[in-house]
């Protein structure tokens, strides 16, 4: 017999595999396709509350929120000290006197008075004053801030949400590869025995074994992984071995076009406001100090009543004061204990003014006090030029994911046609059904692309939600289903 040619046994052990296929896929069941793992897809509202209903109400109690709280209930303290100081305000207080004159014939007379003191401030440069409008501004900014961290922590659990269900996604995914690896090696396997594959490919079928293998242990360790991060931001974890995770999350994406957007964190954002409270604290500073540089230290009383005695002590008096610089009105009663020996009735009054000559600082303040003002108006520009530039970039992210997303409908829908063509060539005898099982994974994979992709557009949503301010956290905790589509 003629030698064969090179391309001979080529052909005749593809002649082989060819009919070891065939013989696969002798006698299908056409109305039974092959069980494939079911996506993820989104039930009908149900009378329960979700998962992601869940970790929204346990985001109440976390550290992170109740840290929050309390550094806005320290600030409404800080605003209650400044009004209790800018209010009235009164004491009262007692001394005591022992008098002898004259020093070699008197005796010693001893005697005490109670006082009632109250003081307001009346002008408006008084700095108690300007301190009780500090602390107002302070308190609006501790309100901005109180919902922006509460909007951070939301974003940060929705995130967290996300990748919860990305990590089961991930483990869905990596034991149908599994299964599909297992039955691939042990056809593999098959065809060795038969001597219809070498010895090669039949470890390529089981290193794509153990690949898939190691796929499914680092996966479960994703999911480990994911739960973790919801325990840490929440302090505790609020779910079941199994939760469900079928819920999407909610659109948040806010209304308007750029311009209305960058207006509405300019005029929203904590850092912009409380940059604006700082330059205003700074100019009211300014403002102290060129009213110390212009006016003197200029102080009015009149006291009327029992002014002298023959023993040198005040009898019963009441007197009044006000401070031109501190803005500070103040009066006070005294009554003696004792009646006072030959008190002469009267009525004092008393101007008083101080001017610095030599080794004043009033210049030096107002200078320092005029770059303190030049300062906070940069951090104010710097801060609107930060707002502005989030919001230009979580916007454009929005844009992007959302193109992306036309790209994932497509491809899932080529899965679809390449999963119905691969049941319809194992119908014809054409096909192995393990072409149609790696046919069902690739349209696994797509749906949980597709799945992923509207998770980062509804996460890009919400980040554009925070940059503007629009984020409100408490809204997303009501018992009523949340609207989407933003």
């Amino acid at each position: 017999m003629p030698p064969c040619p090179p391309a001979a046994p080529l052909l005749a052990l593809t002649l082989l595999l060819s009919a070891a296929a065939s013989a696969q896929t002798a006698a299908p069941a056409p109305t039974t396709p092959a069980p494939t793992t079911p996506a993820l897809t989104t039930p009908a509202p149900s009378a329960t509350a979700s998962t992601l209903d869940t970790l929204l109400a346990a985001l109440r109690a976390a550290p992170g929120w109740r840290s929050a709280d309390l550094t806005y209930r320290a600030a409404q303290l800080q605003l209650d000290s400044a009004r209790a100081r800018a209010g009235l305000t009164l004491s009262a207080g007692a001394s005591g006197a022992l008098t002898k004159a004259p020093w070699d014939s008197g005796s010693w007379v001893g005697n005490g008075t109670v006082t009632l003191t109250a003081s307001l401030p009346v002008l408006p440069w008084s700095p108690l004053q300007e301190g009780l409008r500090s602390a107002e501004r302070g308190v609006q900014a501790a309100a901005l801030e109180l919902r922006a961290a509460r909007g951070t922590l939301t974003l940060q659990l929705l995130q967290a949400y996300g990748g919860l269900r990305s990590a089961v996604d991930a483990l869905t995914l990596a034991d149908a590869q599994l299964a599909l690896s297992t039955q691939a090696l042990q056809i593999a396997r098959d065809q060795r025995a038969q001597g219809l594959l070498t010895e090669g490919a039949l470890l390529d079928r089981q290193a794509a074994l153990e690949s898939a293998q190691a796929g499914r242990d680092r996966a479960a360790r994703g999911l480990t992984q994911a739960r973790l991060s919801v325990t840490r931001l929440l302090g505790r974890d609020p779910l079941p071995a199994a939760p469900e995770l079928n819920r999407p999350l909610p659109d948040l994406t806010p209304g308007g076009d750029e311009a209305a957007l960058i207006a509405r964190a300019l005029s929203q954002r904590p850092e912009v406001r409380r940059a604006q409270a700082t330059l205003a604290d700074a100019q009211a500073q300014r403002d102290a100090a060129a009213l110390d540089a212009r006016l003197p230290d200029l102080s009015a009383s009149v006291s009327a009543g029992q002014i002298a005695s023959a023993s040198g002590s005040a009898g019963r008096t009441v007197s009044g004061s006000l401070n031109v610089k501190t803005g500070v009105l103040g009066a006070q009663l005294s009554v003696p204990l004792r009646e006072p020996a030959q008190a002469i009735s009267g009525v004092n009054l008393s101007l008083s003014a101080s001017l610095p000559l030599l080794g004043g600082t009033t210049g030096t303040a107002l200078a320092q006090a005029q770059v303190g003002v030049q300062q906070a108006q940069l951090a104010l520009d710097s801060a609107r030029q930060g707002a502005e530039l989030d919001v230009r970039t979580r916007l454009s992210a929005v844009q992007d994911e959302r193109g992306a997303l036309e790209a994932a409908q497509t491809r899932l829908r080529a899965a679809e046609l390449a999963a119905q063509a691969a049941q319809a060539r194992l119908d014809a005898g054409l096909g192995t059904r393990l072409d149609v099982q790696q046919a069902q994974l690739n349209l696994l994979q797509a749906q949980q692309a597709l799945g992923a992709q509207r998770d980062r557009v509804a996460l890009a949503g919400a980040a554009l939600a925070q940059a503007t301010a629009d984020l409100d956290p408490l809204l997303l905790t009501l018992p009523t289903p949340l609207p989407t589509g933003g």
